[in-house]
Protein backbone atom coordinates (compact mmCIF):
# COMPACT_ATOMS: atom_id res chain seq x y z
CA UNK A 1 0.00 0.00 0.00
CA UNK A 2 1.14 3.19 -0.88
CA UNK A 3 1.80 5.12 2.65
CA UNK A 4 0.88 8.64 3.72
CA UNK A 5 2.75 11.82 3.68
CA UNK A 6 3.38 12.48 7.67
CA UNK A 7 2.19 15.77 7.70
CA UNK A 8 -1.50 14.56 7.07
CA UNK A 9 -2.96 14.53 10.28
CA UNK A 10 -6.26 16.70 9.37
CA UNK A 11 -7.91 13.74 12.17
CA UNK A 12 -5.58 14.52 14.87
CA UNK A 13 -5.96 18.51 14.69
CA UNK A 14 -9.17 18.53 15.86
CA UNK A 15 -8.64 16.55 18.57
CA UNK A 16 -5.58 18.41 18.83
CA UNK A 17 -7.77 21.42 19.40
CA UNK A 18 -10.20 19.73 22.27
CA UNK A 19 -7.60 19.10 23.70
CA UNK A 20 -6.08 22.38 24.11
CA UNK A 21 -9.15 23.76 24.62
CA UNK A 22 -9.64 22.05 27.70
CA UNK A 23 -6.58 21.96 28.98
CA UNK A 24 -6.44 25.81 29.92
CA UNK A 25 -6.31 26.22 33.35
CA UNK A 26 -5.62 29.41 33.78
CA UNK A 27 -4.40 32.70 32.01
CA UNK A 28 -0.68 33.96 32.91
CA UNK A 29 -1.55 37.70 32.82
CA UNK A 30 -2.70 39.56 35.76
CA UNK A 31 -1.84 36.64 38.43
CA UNK A 32 0.17 38.97 40.85
CA UNK A 33 2.80 36.43 41.51
CA UNK A 34 6.32 37.25 42.46
CA UNK A 35 7.90 34.83 40.47
CA UNK A 36 11.99 34.02 39.98
CA UNK A 37 12.83 34.90 36.21
CA UNK A 38 16.01 34.68 34.89
CA UNK A 39 16.05 35.36 31.46
CA UNK A 40 19.14 34.43 29.38
CA UNK A 41 20.04 36.11 26.03
CA UNK A 42 20.76 34.60 22.76
CA UNK A 43 19.03 32.19 20.47
CA UNK A 44 18.05 28.14 20.81
CA UNK A 45 18.02 26.32 17.67
CA UNK A 46 16.46 22.49 16.91
CA UNK A 47 16.91 21.33 13.95
CA UNK A 48 17.84 24.50 12.02
CA UNK A 49 14.90 26.33 13.27
CA UNK A 50 15.22 29.00 15.22
CA UNK A 51 13.07 28.42 18.31
CA UNK A 52 13.14 31.33 20.78
CA UNK A 53 15.08 34.42 21.99
CA UNK A 54 15.18 33.80 25.56
CA UNK A 55 15.71 31.13 28.45
CA UNK A 56 13.62 31.56 31.08
CA UNK A 57 13.92 29.65 34.79
CA UNK A 58 10.58 29.00 37.03
CA UNK A 59 9.89 27.42 40.07
CA UNK A 60 6.75 26.21 41.13
CA UNK A 61 7.16 27.74 44.43
CA UNK A 62 7.10 31.24 43.33
CA UNK A 63 3.58 30.29 41.17
CA UNK A 64 2.06 29.06 45.22
CA UNK A 65 2.70 25.53 45.12
CA UNK A 66 3.01 24.10 48.51
CA UNK A 67 4.21 20.54 48.09
CA UNK A 68 2.74 19.09 50.98
CA UNK A 69 0.85 15.49 49.48
CA UNK A 70 -2.33 17.15 50.26
CA UNK A 71 -3.01 20.29 48.98
CA UNK A 72 -3.59 20.45 44.96
CA UNK A 73 -1.02 22.50 43.23
CA UNK A 74 -2.63 22.10 40.11
CA UNK A 75 -3.17 25.60 39.24
CA UNK A 76 0.67 26.54 40.54
CA UNK A 77 2.31 23.86 38.42
CA UNK A 78 0.05 24.55 35.41
CA UNK A 79 0.55 28.65 35.78
CA UNK A 80 4.60 27.80 35.90
CA UNK A 81 4.31 25.39 32.30
CA UNK A 82 2.18 28.06 30.89
CA UNK A 83 4.67 30.90 31.79
CA UNK A 84 7.25 29.37 30.42
CA UNK A 85 6.15 28.79 26.93
CA UNK A 86 4.78 32.41 26.46
CA UNK A 87 7.68 33.82 27.65
CA UNK A 88 9.68 32.03 25.25
CA UNK A 89 10.76 28.76 26.64
CA UNK A 90 13.19 27.34 29.14
CA UNK A 91 13.00 25.10 32.06
CA UNK A 92 10.66 24.76 35.04
CA UNK A 93 11.91 23.69 38.03
CA UNK A 94 9.63 21.13 40.88
CA UNK A 95 11.85 21.37 44.30
CA UNK A 96 11.64 18.54 46.76
CA UNK A 97 8.20 17.79 48.14
CA UNK A 98 5.03 15.52 46.92
CA UNK A 99 2.53 17.25 44.31
CA UNK A 100 -1.00 16.83 44.40
CA UNK A 101 -2.09 17.70 41.02
CA UNK A 102 -5.08 17.54 38.26
CA UNK A 103 -3.59 16.94 34.64
CA UNK A 104 -0.86 19.01 33.92
CA UNK A 105 -0.23 19.82 30.30
CA UNK A 106 3.35 20.65 28.51
CA UNK A 107 3.66 22.81 26.09
CA UNK A 108 6.52 23.65 23.30
CA UNK A 109 10.11 24.91 24.36
CA UNK A 110 9.20 23.82 27.57
CA UNK A 111 11.67 21.07 30.21
CA UNK A 112 10.19 20.11 33.30
CA UNK A 113 12.71 18.94 35.53
CA UNK A 114 12.41 17.41 38.83
CA UNK A 115 14.27 17.15 42.20
CA UNK A 116 15.37 13.77 42.95
CA UNK A 117 13.13 14.46 46.09
CA UNK A 118 10.09 15.83 44.53
CA UNK A 119 7.24 13.81 43.50
CA UNK A 120 4.04 14.52 41.03
CA UNK A 121 1.00 12.70 42.29
CA UNK A 122 -1.91 12.06 40.16
CA UNK A 123 -5.35 13.30 41.40
CA UNK A 124 -7.60 10.52 42.54
CA UNK A 125 -10.63 12.27 40.89
CA UNK A 126 -11.28 11.40 37.57
CA UNK A 127 -12.85 14.89 37.07
CA UNK A 128 -9.39 16.06 37.11
CA UNK A 129 -8.61 15.07 33.75
CA UNK A 130 -10.43 16.42 30.51
CA UNK A 131 -11.72 14.29 28.51
CA UNK A 132 -10.88 13.98 24.87
CA UNK A 133 -10.46 11.98 21.98
CA UNK A 134 -7.45 9.52 22.53
CA UNK A 135 -6.16 6.40 21.34
CA UNK A 136 -6.77 3.11 22.86
CA UNK A 137 -6.04 -0.92 21.24
CA UNK A 138 -5.96 1.46 17.45
CA UNK A 139 -8.71 3.23 17.63
CA UNK A 140 -9.85 6.90 18.39
CA UNK A 141 -12.21 7.34 21.08
CA UNK A 142 -13.54 9.35 24.32
CA UNK A 143 -11.15 9.24 26.88
CA UNK A 144 -9.09 11.31 29.81
CA UNK A 145 -6.75 13.04 29.34
CA UNK A 146 -2.88 11.53 30.54
CA UNK A 147 -2.21 12.94 33.70
CA UNK A 148 0.63 14.93 32.13
CA UNK A 149 0.48 15.52 28.50
CA UNK A 150 1.10 17.37 25.59
CA UNK A 151 -0.37 17.98 22.18
CA UNK A 152 1.15 19.73 19.11
CA UNK A 153 3.80 20.60 21.18
CA UNK A 154 7.62 20.78 19.95
CA UNK A 155 11.05 20.86 21.96
CA UNK A 156 9.51 19.49 25.40
CA UNK A 157 11.32 17.58 27.80
CA UNK A 158 10.72 15.44 31.43
CA UNK A 159 13.93 15.33 33.43
CA UNK A 160 15.93 14.83 36.95
CA UNK A 161 15.20 12.00 39.26
CA UNK A 162 12.35 12.47 41.09
CA UNK A 163 8.39 10.72 40.93
CA UNK A 164 5.33 10.52 39.03
CA UNK A 165 3.11 8.47 39.99
CA UNK A 166 -0.52 8.10 38.78
CA UNK A 167 -3.12 7.58 41.58
CA UNK A 168 -3.60 4.00 42.76
CA UNK A 169 -7.66 4.72 43.17
CA UNK A 170 -8.63 5.11 39.47
CA UNK A 171 -8.82 1.57 38.46
CA UNK A 172 -8.83 -0.12 35.19
CA UNK A 173 -7.84 0.95 31.93
CA UNK A 174 -11.31 1.15 29.99
CA UNK A 175 -14.97 1.16 31.20
CA UNK A 176 -16.71 -0.81 29.08
CA UNK A 177 -20.07 0.72 30.32
CA UNK A 178 -19.73 4.34 29.81
CA UNK A 179 -17.08 3.47 26.46
CA UNK A 180 -14.27 5.78 27.87
CA UNK A 181 -10.70 4.77 28.28
CA UNK A 182 -8.55 6.06 31.51
CA UNK A 183 -5.83 8.30 31.85
CA UNK A 184 -2.44 7.24 30.37
CA UNK A 185 0.81 8.75 32.90
CA UNK A 186 2.64 10.20 30.55
CA UNK A 187 1.04 11.22 26.81
CA UNK A 188 2.33 12.97 23.94
CA UNK A 189 0.14 13.47 20.76
CA UNK A 190 1.59 14.71 17.75
CA UNK A 191 4.44 15.96 19.37
CA UNK A 192 8.33 16.69 17.57
CA UNK A 193 11.59 15.86 20.02
CA UNK A 194 10.38 14.79 23.06
CA UNK A 195 12.88 13.92 25.89
CA UNK A 196 12.29 12.19 28.80
CA UNK A 197 15.57 11.35 31.28
CA UNK A 198 16.04 9.82 34.61
CA UNK A 199 12.58 9.59 36.25
CA UNK A 200 10.80 7.44 38.00
CA UNK A 201 7.59 6.51 37.01
CA UNK A 202 4.46 4.43 38.72
CA UNK A 203 1.30 3.92 37.16
CA UNK A 204 -2.10 1.96 38.32
CA UNK A 205 -4.04 0.10 35.69
CA UNK A 206 -3.43 1.84 32.77
CA UNK A 207 -1.38 2.01 30.19
CA UNK A 208 2.20 4.23 31.90
CA UNK A 209 3.39 5.90 29.17
CA UNK A 210 2.20 6.46 25.60
CA UNK A 211 3.91 8.62 22.79
CA UNK A 212 1.22 8.81 19.33
CA UNK A 213 1.82 10.44 16.11
CA UNK A 214 5.16 11.58 17.41
CA UNK A 215 9.12 12.08 15.91
CA UNK A 216 12.20 12.62 17.82
CA UNK A 217 11.92 10.84 20.89
CA UNK A 218 13.82 10.15 23.60
CA UNK A 219 13.29 7.86 26.85
CA UNK A 220 16.52 7.25 28.74
CA UNK A 221 17.68 6.16 32.22
CA UNK A 222 13.67 5.65 33.51
CA UNK A 223 12.80 3.82 35.71
CA UNK A 224 9.03 2.19 34.39
CA UNK A 225 6.76 1.08 36.81
CA UNK A 226 3.23 0.05 37.09
CA UNK A 227 0.13 -2.53 36.64
CA UNK A 228 -0.22 -2.51 32.92
CA UNK A 229 2.20 -1.41 29.65
CA UNK A 230 5.54 0.15 30.40
CA UNK A 231 5.96 2.33 27.01
CA UNK A 232 3.46 2.15 24.12
CA UNK A 233 5.13 3.53 20.77
CA UNK A 234 1.88 4.22 18.97
CA UNK A 235 2.21 5.54 14.95
CA UNK A 236 6.08 7.05 15.97
CA UNK A 237 8.99 7.36 14.24
CA UNK A 238 12.53 8.07 14.99
CA UNK A 239 12.15 6.87 19.08
CA UNK A 240 15.07 5.78 20.83
CA UNK A 241 14.83 3.62 24.44
CA UNK A 242 17.85 3.16 26.71
CA UNK A 243 18.97 2.59 29.67
CA UNK A 244 15.54 1.58 31.60
CA UNK A 245 14.85 -0.23 33.93
CA UNK A 246 11.09 -1.64 33.44
CA UNK A 247 8.61 -4.03 35.86
CA UNK A 248 5.59 -3.74 34.48
CA UNK A 249 2.30 -5.89 35.03
CA UNK A 250 1.98 -6.17 31.00
CA UNK A 251 3.69 -5.40 27.96
CA UNK A 252 7.21 -3.59 28.87
CA UNK A 253 7.25 -1.89 25.89
CA UNK A 254 4.30 -2.29 23.16
CA UNK A 255 5.24 -1.04 19.25
CA UNK A 256 1.33 -0.48 17.50
CA UNK A 257 0.22 1.40 14.48
CA UNK A 258 -3.43 1.48 14.89
CA UNK A 259 -6.09 -1.53 14.17
CA UNK A 260 -8.31 -1.78 11.52
CA UNK A 261 -9.69 0.27 8.29
CA UNK A 262 -9.90 2.99 10.37
CA UNK A 263 -5.83 2.35 11.26
CA UNK A 264 -5.27 1.49 7.95
CA UNK A 265 -6.59 4.12 6.57
CA UNK A 266 -4.81 7.11 8.57
CA UNK A 267 -1.57 5.46 7.72
CA UNK A 268 0.88 6.22 10.23
CA UNK A 269 3.84 3.51 10.76
CA UNK A 270 5.32 2.96 13.71
CA UNK A 271 9.42 3.07 12.35
CA UNK A 272 12.73 3.84 13.24
CA UNK A 273 12.82 2.26 16.91
CA UNK A 274 15.78 1.48 19.16
CA UNK A 275 15.59 0.16 22.27
CA UNK A 276 19.06 -0.64 24.14
CA UNK A 277 20.94 -1.02 27.17
CA UNK A 278 17.17 -1.72 28.64
CA UNK A 279 15.88 -4.91 31.23
CA UNK A 280 12.49 -6.06 31.83
CA UNK A 281 10.45 -7.53 34.06
CA UNK A 282 6.85 -8.39 32.79
CA UNK A 283 4.06 -9.93 35.03
CA UNK A 284 1.20 -10.95 32.25
CA UNK A 285 2.74 -10.52 28.77
CA UNK A 286 5.96 -9.99 26.96
CA UNK A 287 8.81 -8.06 27.51
CA UNK A 288 8.74 -6.56 24.26
CA UNK A 289 5.55 -6.96 22.50
CA UNK A 290 5.56 -5.89 18.63
CA UNK A 291 1.48 -5.58 17.43
CA UNK A 292 -1.55 -6.80 17.90
CA UNK A 293 -2.35 -3.23 16.43
CA UNK A 294 -0.07 -2.90 12.95
CA UNK A 295 -2.98 -1.91 10.26
CA UNK A 296 -0.60 1.28 9.45
CA UNK A 297 2.91 -1.07 9.74
CA UNK A 298 5.66 -1.48 11.76
CA UNK A 299 9.31 -1.39 10.15
CA UNK A 300 13.23 -0.76 11.15
CA UNK A 301 13.17 -1.78 15.25
CA UNK A 302 16.45 -2.47 16.84
CA UNK A 303 16.97 -3.94 19.64
CA UNK A 304 20.50 -4.42 21.14
CA UNK A 305 22.16 -5.79 24.47
CA UNK A 306 18.98 -6.06 26.63
CA UNK A 307 17.82 -8.18 29.86
CA UNK A 308 14.56 -10.31 29.71
CA UNK A 309 14.21 -11.22 33.10
CA UNK A 310 10.50 -12.25 33.25
CA UNK A 311 7.68 -12.46 30.94
CA UNK A 312 3.99 -14.47 31.46
CA UNK A 313 4.39 -15.38 28.34
CA UNK A 314 6.99 -15.17 25.66
CA UNK A 315 10.00 -12.79 25.89
CA UNK A 316 9.68 -11.11 22.72
CA UNK A 317 6.19 -11.34 21.09
CA UNK A 318 5.82 -10.52 17.25
CA UNK A 319 1.71 -10.36 16.72
CA UNK A 320 -1.26 -9.44 14.22
CA UNK A 321 -3.65 -11.06 12.67
CA UNK A 322 -5.40 -11.00 9.13
CA UNK A 323 -7.88 -8.16 8.76
CA UNK A 324 -4.83 -5.39 10.36
CA UNK A 325 -3.35 -5.10 7.19
CA UNK A 326 -0.12 -3.21 6.20
CA UNK A 327 3.13 -4.99 7.37
CA UNK A 328 5.88 -5.69 9.60
CA UNK A 329 9.27 -5.33 8.97
CA UNK A 330 12.74 -4.89 9.39
CA UNK A 331 13.35 -6.50 13.14
CA UNK A 332 17.08 -6.85 14.45
CA UNK A 333 17.47 -7.80 17.68
CA UNK A 334 21.35 -8.67 19.35
CA UNK A 335 22.99 -9.52 22.37
CA UNK A 336 19.70 -10.65 24.69
CA UNK A 337 19.57 -12.95 28.02
CA UNK A 338 16.77 -14.36 28.68
CA UNK A 339 15.40 -16.00 31.37
CA UNK A 340 12.19 -16.29 33.32
CA UNK A 341 9.68 -16.50 30.53
CA UNK A 342 6.98 -18.78 31.14
CA UNK A 343 6.45 -19.50 27.32
CA UNK A 344 9.74 -19.11 26.05
CA UNK A 345 11.32 -16.81 24.23
CA UNK A 346 10.24 -15.66 20.41
CA UNK A 347 6.40 -16.27 19.07
CA UNK A 348 5.12 -15.46 16.02
CA UNK A 349 1.51 -15.01 15.57
CA UNK A 350 0.61 -13.66 12.51
CA UNK A 351 -3.16 -15.82 12.37
CA UNK A 352 -4.72 -14.79 16.00
CA UNK A 353 -3.97 -12.33 17.83
CA UNK A 354 -5.98 -9.88 19.44
CA UNK A 355 -9.72 -9.06 18.75
CA UNK A 356 -10.77 -8.73 15.52
CA UNK A 357 -11.67 -4.95 14.35
CA UNK A 358 -15.08 -4.65 13.73
CA UNK A 359 -14.09 -2.60 10.37
CA UNK A 360 -11.06 -5.34 8.93
CA UNK A 361 -9.06 -4.61 6.20
CA UNK A 362 -10.50 -6.94 3.52
CA UNK A 363 -8.69 -9.94 1.65
CA UNK A 364 -5.07 -10.28 1.62
CA UNK A 365 -4.17 -7.32 1.11
CA UNK A 366 -5.57 -7.74 5.21
CA UNK A 367 -3.12 -10.47 5.31
CA UNK A 368 0.34 -8.38 6.97
CA UNK A 369 3.48 -8.83 5.07
CA UNK A 370 5.60 -9.91 7.49
CA UNK A 371 9.91 -9.80 5.94
CA UNK A 372 13.26 -9.71 7.44
CA UNK A 373 13.23 -11.10 11.44
CA UNK A 374 16.69 -11.13 12.56
CA UNK A 375 17.95 -12.43 16.47
CA UNK A 376 21.77 -13.08 16.86
CA UNK A 377 23.63 -13.70 19.90
CA UNK A 378 20.46 -14.71 22.66
CA UNK A 379 21.57 -16.20 25.50
CA UNK A 380 18.79 -18.22 27.44
CA UNK A 381 18.16 -20.04 30.66
CA UNK A 382 15.51 -22.43 31.22
CA UNK A 383 13.24 -21.53 28.43
CA UNK A 384 10.12 -24.09 28.09
CA UNK A 385 10.53 -23.21 24.03
CA UNK A 386 13.00 -21.41 22.24
CA UNK A 387 10.92 -20.18 19.14
CA UNK A 388 7.09 -20.96 18.18
CA UNK A 389 6.53 -19.58 14.72
CA UNK A 390 4.02 -21.50 13.67
CA UNK A 391 1.00 -19.45 13.28
CA UNK A 392 2.09 -17.35 9.98
CA UNK A 393 -0.67 -17.36 7.35
CA UNK A 394 0.42 -19.45 3.91
CA UNK A 395 -0.76 -16.79 1.87
CA UNK A 396 1.71 -14.24 2.95
CA UNK A 397 4.79 -16.21 4.45
CA UNK A 398 7.62 -14.85 6.45
CA UNK A 399 10.70 -13.80 4.10
CA UNK A 400 13.48 -13.92 5.93
CA UNK A 401 14.13 -15.34 9.33
CA UNK A 402 17.40 -15.80 11.08
CA UNK A 403 18.29 -17.33 13.80
CA UNK A 404 22.06 -17.13 14.78
CA UNK A 405 24.51 -17.84 18.03
CA UNK A 406 21.72 -19.13 20.53
CA UNK A 407 23.25 -20.76 23.70
CA UNK A 408 21.93 -21.68 27.12
CA UNK A 409 18.96 -24.22 27.84
CA UNK A 410 15.38 -25.06 26.88
CA UNK A 411 12.87 -27.39 26.96
CA UNK A 412 11.74 -27.50 23.61
CA UNK A 413 13.59 -26.28 20.76
CA UNK A 414 12.27 -24.58 17.14
CA UNK A 415 8.93 -25.09 15.63
CA UNK A 416 8.53 -22.89 12.25
CA UNK A 417 6.23 -22.47 9.72
CA UNK A 418 5.51 -21.21 6.33
CA UNK A 419 8.61 -18.85 6.14
CA UNK A 420 11.38 -18.66 2.99
CA UNK A 421 14.68 -17.34 3.50
CA UNK A 422 15.35 -18.82 7.12
CA UNK A 423 19.07 -18.80 8.01
CA UNK A 424 19.53 -20.65 11.52
CA UNK A 425 23.41 -21.26 12.18
CA UNK A 426 25.21 -22.38 15.64
CA UNK A 427 22.38 -23.15 17.61
CA UNK A 428 24.38 -24.27 20.78
CA UNK A 429 21.52 -25.39 23.50
CA UNK A 430 20.63 -28.01 25.43
CA UNK A 431 18.11 -29.42 27.58
CA UNK A 432 15.38 -30.06 25.12
CA UNK A 433 13.43 -33.17 24.00
CA UNK A 434 14.03 -34.15 20.70
CA UNK A 435 13.28 -32.74 18.32
CA UNK A 436 15.56 -29.18 18.47
CA UNK A 437 13.90 -28.41 15.02
CA UNK A 438 10.32 -29.04 13.76
CA UNK A 439 8.71 -27.26 10.34
CA UNK A 440 6.03 -27.16 7.72
CA UNK A 441 6.55 -25.30 4.38
CA UNK A 442 9.98 -23.53 5.29
CA UNK A 443 12.73 -23.11 2.71
CA UNK A 444 16.16 -22.06 3.77
CA UNK A 445 19.49 -23.22 5.13
CA UNK A 446 20.31 -24.73 8.68
CA UNK A 447 17.14 -27.10 8.73
CA UNK A 448 18.83 -30.34 7.98
CA UNK A 449 17.23 -32.82 10.20
CA UNK A 450 13.97 -31.12 10.77
CA UNK A 451 10.95 -33.10 11.58
CA UNK A 452 7.90 -32.71 9.71
CA UNK A 453 5.09 -30.14 11.34
CA UNK A 454 1.22 -30.75 10.68
CA UNK A 455 -0.52 -28.21 8.58
CA UNK A 456 -1.14 -25.58 10.83
CA UNK A 457 -4.98 -24.61 11.62
CA UNK A 458 -6.57 -22.43 9.22
CA UNK A 459 -7.78 -18.86 10.47
CA UNK A 460 -11.40 -17.84 10.56
CA UNK A 461 -12.32 -15.44 7.48
CA UNK A 462 -12.25 -12.28 7.36
CA UNK A 463 -15.83 -10.56 8.11
CA UNK A 464 -16.75 -8.87 4.57
CA UNK A 465 -18.08 -5.17 4.95
CA UNK A 466 -21.79 -4.09 4.61
CA UNK A 467 -20.19 -0.81 2.98
CA UNK A 468 -17.54 0.92 1.85
CA UNK A 469 -15.50 1.93 4.89
CA UNK A 470 -15.57 5.56 5.54
CA UNK A 471 -13.31 7.06 8.51
CA UNK A 472 -15.73 9.08 10.36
Amino acid sequence: MNLPIWERRTFLKHAGKSLGAASLLASVSGSGLQAQTTVKQGRRVANGTPVSHTSVHLNVKDFGAIGDGKTKDTLAVQQALDRCNVLGGGEVFVPAGDYLTAALVLRSNTTLRLDEQASLLGSPDLADYPLTQVRWEGHWIKGYNGYISAVDATNIAIVGKGKIIGNAAIKGRYNRQTGVRNPALLEFTNCKNIRVEDCYTAQNDMWSIHPVYCENITFRNMTVKGNADGIDVDSCRRVVIEGCDFATGDDCISLKSGRGMEGNTIGVPTEDVKISNCTFRDLHWACIGIGSETSAGIRNVRVDHCRCLSARTFAIYIKSRPGRGAFIEDIYMNDLEVEGAQAGFLRINILNSGLQDKAPVQGDEGIPTIRNFHFSNIRVKDMPMLVDAVSIHPHKPLDGFSLTNVTGTCKKGIELANMNRVVLKNIDVTGYEEPLLSTYHVTGTGLKGAVALPEPKPTAPVPELKEPYVLR
